[in-house]
């Protein structure tokens, strides 16, 4: 079963959330949009808040976020508890983000890559499975900073 993906962008990183969109439907995978819904300047901070709280809330979805450069999500992503967004960009970060990190919530500047090589990280991101081991001994300890913060 494919997993539910949560997507949203700022104004910078409207066009290839669209386009992202369009091909992950194509896909078969079930895509909710929390905005934004123009180019018209807007706040990352507002959808990254909104997409990792539906993330951290089911575990069977999993967070796509794009602005400019993929920093600001981040950031803003991470401070949900729960919550573990990687700035990706391309297909080894995609892969390590999944594989050694356990990410939950993807990041991509749209001012930084294109769409041929988002489709490329992004897939390669929900192919990968979290490889454990040693990088589950590293999880938790974030996990362990997470609660004591």
């Amino acid at each position: 079963m494919k997993k539910k993906i949560a997507i949203g962008s700022d104004h910078a990183g409207f066009a290839l959330k669209e386009q992202i969109k369009k091909w992950l439907e194509k896909e078969g995978y079930s895509v909710r949009d929390f905005g934004c819904f123009s180019a018209e300047s807007c706040d990352y901070p507002d959808f990254a808040e909104k997409v990792a709280k539906e993330v951290a809330k089911d575990r069977n979805t999993i967070g796509i976020l794009f602005c400019g450069t993929g920093i600001g999500m981040c950031i803003a992503a991470n401070k949900i508890k729960g919550i573990h967004a990687a700035l990706i960009h391309n297909e080894f970060t995609g892969k390590s983000a999944k594989e050694h990190n356990n990410a939950n919530i993807i990041c991509l500047g749209a001012r930084v890559i294109n769409f041929a090589t988002a489709k490329k990280a992004i897939s390669t991101f929900l192919n990968a499975e979290f490889q454990g081991g040693r990088h589950s001994r590293r999880v938790k300890k974030i996990e362990r900073i997470e609660k004591n913060v």
